[in-house]
């Protein structure tokens, strides 16, 4: 029997989303000035306001919080008093103070290779054969979406000449009772946006458009026009980025929701309040696979609940890509201040070609587990993160890119890998170890 499946996302300007970046940001800043930099910052964005919070430890780097905070909230776009959020305007407070000397006795070791875990938990790692990426298809099309509808806002504008920063997506998916997608079933777009008149009430101001027909028409009209943009602008444009396969699960029958409260004019930090780490589903998988309950954004690599996870997703993405199962669920734990994991589980769903109790046994012989050993495999004390705090961590294309380094005054370039553990490096070592 066939059975639905719904992942949502939200864009950069969403109020969470907003803190997930400025904290990034700020880890950023600290790495790219003292590689060894231990962060764990979080960031709270209401109207008119930004709180940052948490622990540091570096020996001389010095980050201008203001400055950070500031440059990435107008790089979303929040830039207009009309927005009640402007990252020129808006206050700005730190609370940032010194690691815990208890913790840091735990993660830094005489061997750096004997580095302990910055924490204890259960790190996560998923991947299945719904889209080119191994990602859920529900998770992927939303986030696509808003990728599309920021490139829109960002560098089209004249498309949607009314949208703002925040906005959010839903997409439900049929799967069949084989757990392959069969077709794109409800689709949900809520995008903030101004007020504006809709061309067929004549070219006249808001207030005067109101006066004149009433605030119902008004709005109704402007929902309409929002609606038919979404359908005709951005959906073909969604389809366009996808393969045909997965451009084709687009039937003529989907239902389509398009600001479902009928309007979206105040949004991001001054209609709901930000949090770093409260879209925890969005920024993995969507609720497909599972969850040990640690949030990324604004931490250091030592701490295992960020680099862990991108590991284990590394090890689940290179397995299915290897054929060892269809789909693959990767659990890794750790105790706080102790190098190896206390334990690797496995799930196949049934799709494995051996056991999942092998398959767990194999990936510890395969993969280096070690926080020292990851952070060493993908590069992880550059400052890369700012781009994993939109649109996800994980289904990312991984790429290259030159960025600025040292101190203020005398910063050199540095070539450093984004996204690394999304690469499929492992496959051919895999097929060999299984005998594919």
């Amino acid at each position: 029997m066939n059975y639905l499946f719904t992942s949502e996302s939200v864009s950069e300007g969403h109020p969470d989303k907003v803190a997930d970046q400025i904290s990034d940001a700020v880890l950023d800043e600290f790495l790219r000035q003292d590689p060894e930099a231990k962060v764990a910052c979080e960031t709270f964005c209401s109207t008119g306001l930004v709180v940052i919070g948490g622990e540091v430890r570096s020996e001389d780097a010095y980050v201008d919080i203001q400055k950070v905070v500031r440059g990435v909230i107008n790089r979303i776009g929040y830039n207009k008093a009309d927005y009640m959020f402007d990252g020129n305007s808006c206050g700005v407070l730190s609370e940032i103070h010194e690691q815990s000397q208890d913790i840091n006795r735990g993660v830094e070791r005489e061997n750096p290779e004997d580095q302990g875990a910055g924490d204890q938990g259960m790190m996560f790692g998923y991947a299945c054969r719904d889209t080119e990426d191994y990602m859920p298809l529900p998770l992927y099309l939303s986030q696509i979406a808003l990728q599309e509808l920021a490139d829109i806002r960002h560098n089209s504008p004249e498309l949607m000449p009314y949208l703002r920063p925040d906005s959010k997506s839903q997409f439900t998916v049929e799967y069949d009772e084989s757990h392959r997608p069969v077709r794109v079933h409800t689709i949900v777009i809520s995008t903030q946006h101004d007020d504006f008149v809709a061309e067929e009430l004549g070219n006249i101001t808001y207030s005067e458009a109101v006066r004149q027909f009433g605030q119902d028409k008004v709005d109704q009209a402007m929902h309409d026009r929002i609606e038919a943009d979404v359908r005709n602008i951005l959906l073909p444009r969604l389809k366009a980025a996808l393969n045909p396969q997965t451009a084709a699960l687009f039937k003529d029958d989907f239902i389509l929701h398009v600001n479902p409260t009928g309007k979206f004019v105040i949004g991001g930090p001054a209609g709901d309040t930000g949090l770093t780490g409260r879209k925890i589903i969005v920024d993995t998988y969507g609720g497909k696979g599972a969850h040990g309950g640690g949030a990324f954004s604004g931490k250091d690599p030592s701490k295992v609940d960020r680099s862990a996870a991108y590991a284990a997703r590394h090890i689940a993405k290179n397995m299915v890509a290897a054929g060892v199962a269809q789909e693959m669920l990767v659990q890794i734990a750790y105790a706080i201040g102790v190098a190896r994991p206390v334990s690797v589980f496995v799930d196949t769903y049934g799709t494995g070609i051996v056991p999942d109790a092998e398959i767990a046994r194999r990936i510890e012989n395969l993969f280096d587990l070690r926080p020292a050993a990851i952070i060493r495999k993908f590069e992880l004390k550059n400052p890369i993160y700012e781009p994993t705090a939109a649109y996800g961590h994980f289904g990312r294309k991984p790429y290259t890119k030159s960025v600025k380094v040292g101190k203020p005054g005398c910063q050199t370039d540095k070539l450093v890998q984004f996204f690394a553990w999304e690469k499929l490096d492992a496959v051919e070592e895999i097929k060999k170890a299984f005998g594919i």
